[in-house]
C-alpha cells in the first residue's frame, strides 16, 4: 500500500490517478478497490463506504468517460472492449502499489474486475460482484436476460433520445419496487456521463461475452444477486456459481440491479462474512 506521506503527491500528480480521478480514503489498512458499472461513477458507492472505511483503505475511481475522469484520455479503440477498462484498473493498482486487494465490482464493472484480476493476479485477493453478468444476451443453453433485438432497441433509443433513454433504463434497472426518487438518482448519473462515450460503453457492455474468461478467475468470489433483476436474472447467478473456480452466491431480498443503491445495509451484511473469512 502507498505510505501515507506519499498519497497526497500521488493523488495530485500522477497522470494515471488524474486520468481516473482516483480517490484514496485512509491508509495502513487492507485495500478495497471499487469498480463501478456502466453509466455511474465513484459516488454510487457512497452508501457502502462509511461502514467499510473503518476496516479498509478505500480506493475509488471513475472509468474514463464517466464522472470526473479526464475525457481527453478517451480512446475509442482502447475502450472498444472491456479489456481497456481492466487495463486501467491494473494501472491504478500498480501506481498505488496495491497488493492483496479486495475488488468490489458492480454489473459490467464486475467483469472488468474479473479481467483485471486475471491479467494481474498478484494485486488481488478477493472479489465481490454485485449483480454481475458475463453476457447480457440470451444464447443457446444460456439465459442472459436480453434478446439481441432488445439490446439493439436500447442502443437505438440512446442514439435518438439520450435523456429519455436514461430515465427508461434507470427504471428498468431498479424495477417497480424501488422508489421513483431512486430511479431519478440513477438516471442523474447516466445524464452526467458524456453521451458519446456512454453510447460506446453501452454497446461494449451489452454485446460483450466474457463467459470464456469466467473459469480463469484466480481469486475467491462472492456473488451478490438481487431478486427479480431484469438485467442479470437468477440463471446468470447460477451460471457464474457453476463456472467460477471458487465462488459463493447470495441472493438478496433487494430487487432490481443496484443493491448498493437500493439496499446498502443488506448488501453490507451479506459481504461481511466473506470479507472476514
Amino acid at each position: 500500500m502507498v505510505p501515507s506521506d506519499d498519497r497526497q503527491h500521488l493523488d495530485l500528480a500522477h497522470p494515471i490517478l488524474q486520468r481516473n480521478k482516483v480517490r484514496v480514503i485512509g491508509h495502513g489498512k487492507p485495500p478495497m478497490l471499487f469498480c463501478h458499472g456502466f453509466g455511474c461513477d465513484q459516488h454510487i458507492w457512497r452508501y457502502l463506504t462509511p461502514a467499510l472505511a473503518a476496516r479498509y483503505q478505500l480506493v475509488l475511481f471513475d472509468h474514463v468517460g464517466a464522472g470526473e475522469s479526464d475525457a481527453r484520455a478517451y480512446d475509442p479503440q482502447k475502450y472498444s472492449t472491456l479489456a481497456g477498462y481492466a487495463h486501467d484498473v491494473v494501472q491504478i493498482c500498480q501506481v498505488l502499489g496495491l497488493q492483496q486487494v479486495t475488488v468490489v465490482g458492480h454489473s459490467v464493472g464486475a467483469m472488468i474486475a474479473l479481467l483485471a484480476a486475471i491479467s494481474a493476479p498478484e494485486h488481488f485477493a478477493k472479489a465481490v460482484m454485485l449483480a454481475p453478468s458475463p453476457c447480457y444476451l440470451n444464447a443457446p443453453n444460456y439465459h442472459g436476460g436480453l434478446n439481441l433485438e432488445d439490446a439493439h432497441q436500447l442502443l437505438a433509443l440512446m442514439e435518438q433520445d439520450y435523456d429519455g433513454w436514461a430515465h427508461l433504463f434507470a427504471g428498468l434497472l431498479l424495477g417497480p419496487a424501488n422508489p421513483a426518487a431512486m430511479c431519478e438518482e440513477l438516471a442523474g448519473y447516466f445524464c452526467r456521463t458524456d453521451s458519446t462515450m456512454a453510447k460506446q460503453f453501452a454497446r461494449v457492455a451489452f454485446l460483450s461475452d466474457n463467459r470464456p474468461e469466467v473459469a480463469r478467475m484466480p481469486v475467491p468470489t462472492l456473488l451478490l444477486q438481487c431478486s427479480r433483476d431484469a438485467v442479470a436474472p437468477a440463471e446468470v447467478g447460477a451460471y457464474l456459481l457453476a463456472h467460477l473456480p471458487e465462488a459463493t452466491l447470495i441472493t438478496l431480498q433487494a430487487t432490481g440491479h443496484c443493491p448498493h443503491l437500493s439496499a446498502p445495509l443488506e448488501t453490507l451484511a451479506a459481504m461481511d462474512p466473506f470479507l472476514a473469512a
